[in-house]
């Protein structure tokens, strides 16, 4: 565990799958999409198309979620390490990908352009985890809490209303013209704060967004999610027996909340 005679004053938050539920959310809202098309009385759509459709299952629709959710990883890391790539938000991003894996799955036409323009916007309304919006309420006794996500900032705004998560300031890497794990995300936020990089710490559900933010100076602090790591069992392994997160809530900790519990009882503040 990293150690440092600074308080901590404040705690950035990553989003997608740390504190929103973005698979399950997604998975039904295109499934449900795809039922409601397939119903619809004036539907009009090729016979291989309606059969393909016909055929996807929740699980398949799972899958189709997981590769767009691939998308926008693939996405943020490529403009993260080509800052001349031209910028896009998260938004355009998830319109101009769904259109393409529509096409890969031989699903073009199963919804018109405009379905289509609503159905990516689904980011924007997705489910909180249990624990996320106490979570934050307990936490934000003690510290400045702020969302540090890829995620533009309407989407980000839309999220905290949508699951009431009360954070005390919302920032995006669209603010600083970068995306994460680019320094120039965490650091621009930190400066925001007016703190140093010390007195923050990074949540997230992902070991490689917290090694970022330690290689910028950040406290960090790993709050496992369901399916949400990246890293395989044998990194995620080394990485706890290495010990560099400054804390790690497991599964059965209940999130945030245990997060919270966790710095009462260990952190400067």
């Amino acid at each position: 565990m990293a150690t440092t005679s600074e308080p901590l004053k404040a705690l950035l938050f990553d989003m997608f799958g740390t504190c929103v539920n973005w698979r399950d959310t997604v998975t039904n809202a295109l499934a449900m999409q795809a039922h409601a098309a397939l119903n619809a009385a004036t539907a009009s759509m090729a016979t291989s198309v309606r059969l393909k459709a016909s055929s996807m299952t929740l699980e398949l629709w799972g899958g189709f979620a997981q590769q767009w959710r691939d998308t926008y990883k693939q996405f943020t890391k490529s403009l993260a390490e080509d800052p001349a790539l031209p910028w896009k938000t998260v938004d355009e991003h998830h319109f101009d990908a769904l259109n393409e894996l529509l096409a890969q799955h031989g699903l073009e036409g199963l919804w018109s352009e405009e379905d289509v323009r609503a159905l990516s916007l689904i980011w924007h309304k997705l489910e909180a985890w249990p624990d996320s919006s106490p979570g934050i309420a307990a936490l934000n006794k003690s510290f400045f809490t702020a969302t540090l996500s890829n995620g533009n900032l309407s989407l980000l705004n839309d999220l905290k209303m949508h699951g009431q998560l009360g954070f005390t300031h919302v920032f995006s890497a669209e603010t600083f013209g970068f995306y994460k794990p680019s320094p120039k995300v965490y650091l621009g936020a930190v400066a925001k704060l007016d703190l140093k990089p010390q007195e923050c710490g990074m949540v997230a559900a992902h070991l490689g967004d917290l090694k970022a933010a330690r290689a910028s100076g950040l406290r960090v602090f790993y709050v496992e999610r369901p399916l949400e790591e990246d890293w395989d069992r044998e990194q995620v392994d080394e990485a706890r027996r290495e010990g560099w997160v400054d804390g790690w809530i497991t599964l059965d900790q209940n999130g945030f909340a245990g997060l919270a519990k966790y710095l009462e009882e260990h952190v400067t503040r």
